[in-house]
């Protein structure tokens, strides 16, 4: 019976081997793999001994045709790591950036951190893409690795960082003991940039470190809220369960000013993102925080700008398309108006949010919980 189980155990081996030889041979090099059969080739792979792939010309060079028909996807990771892969840094890294939350991600940018990439990582988070920039940003400090300090610390002083890159880079800094530190060190010192400031508290609040967090609740004074009473702080806030029916009042009510910039359905003004299904994309400390302080972290495509003519006016808000000879500026009351280029002397974008701070001024602190609690309800329909 135990020789019965050991021939059944090879003849699998030999069943898988077999297979992928047999589709190495039958797909073409040269052309991409067919999705049903890559399906089926890396499941052969995950059976197979890596010396006998990396040991075959012919199977290796199938391989890396897998390799580069999962580019960008989290399995990417897997089969790089098991059959040692060289020179995929690039495609390393497309994953951390696109999944930088999901452990794969996470251990991607781990291996690029461990090999003489760090070059490739920085260009990344400096570049011309401040999404992408984000997303690494988010994937450093997920990794649990020191590697990652020297490369975050300086988003958060550089003045030209977009927020979102800042935001994420003080949030990774909080994961580690020196980089909550470093964070209460530039508080202190007035170093910590205006739109820094509540994303700096709210990520130290919630730190291990008993002391760090004592002293970052005298360093940060409370958000003010109605009548000058200060709220209390967001770790409490997100804790209570508010009201979803007058939130969604709140959210359409004039003072609150919610609905004059941003949709939900058919319902509000398009200035702003609209917010459908904002209860799947940010979780309730992050609502709290687009509020509380709008700046902190700005929507990618609605940046404020400052466009300044020859002629001496100016427009601001969102640059809502651009040609080789026009643009046009969305402005805060969602009015368009479209702008020569020839006639533009300079456009800079504003450090600051469209959506004007202080919002939650006007209502009360129940009433902010609701608001809250409609907008986390906010998720795609099943």
């Amino acid at each position: 019976m135990l020789a019965g189980f050991f021939v059944g155990r090879y003849n699998a081996g030999m069943k898988w081997i077999a297979l992928f030889f047999w589709l190495a041979l039958q797909l073409p090099a040269a052309e991409p793999l067919p999705p049903e059969k890559v399906n089926t080739l890396i499941e052969a792979l995950g059976r197979l001994d890596p010396a006998l792939v990396n040991g075959n010309p012919a199977l290796k060079q199938r391989l890396n045709q897998v390799l580069d028909a999962v580019r960008g996807e989290p399995r990417l990771v897997g089969l790089i790591k098991k059959f040692k892969v060289t020179g995929r840094e690039a495609d390393l890294l497309a994953v951390a950036a696109g999944h930088p939350n999901d452990p794969a991600g996470v251990e991607a940018l781990g291996m690029v951190l461990g090999g003489d990439e760090i070059k490739s990582v920085n260009a990344l988070l400096t570049g011309n893409d401040p999404q992408q920039a984000a997303s690494v940003a988010r994937a450093l400090g997920n990794s649990n690795n020191q590697k990652v300090l020297p490369l975050l610390t300086p988003l958060v002083t550089n003045p030209k960082v977009h927020a979102n890159v800042r935001k994420e880079a003080l949030k990774g800094l909080a994961n580690f003991e020196t980089g909550a530190r470093q964070i209460l060190a530039w508080a202190k010192e007035g170093k910590l940039p205006q739109n820094a400031t509540f994303t700096a508290s709210l990520a130290l609040s919630t730190v291990r470190w008993p002391d760090i967090k004592a002293e970052s609740a005298k360093v940060f004074p409370r958000s003010p809220g109605a009548n000058a009473k200060p709220l209390p702080p967001v770790a409490e806030l997100i804790k209570r369960k508010g009201n979803v029916t007058n939130g969604s009042k709140i959210f359409l009510r004039e003072t609150a000013a919610c609905a004059r910039c941003h949709k939900v359905g058919p319902l509000g003004h398009e200035v702003g993102p609209a917010l459908t299904e904002i209860g799947d994309k940010l979780p309730k400390e992050e609502l709290y925080e687009a509020i509380i302080d709008p700046s902190a972290g700005i929507s990618f495509g609605y940046e404020a700008w400052l466009v300044t003519m020859k002629d001496g006016n100016a427009a601001f808000g969102i640059i809502q398309s651009e040609t080789d000879t026009e643009l046009e500026v969305k402005g805060p009351t969602g009015a368009v108006t479209r702008h020569a280029k020839v006639g533009i002397k300079s456009r800079q974008q504003q450090p600051m949010s469209l959506m004007p701070p202080g919002l939650h001024l006007t209502i009360k602190e129940e009433e902010l919980v609701d608001l809250i609690e409609y907008l986390a309800s906010l998720k795609k329909k099943p």
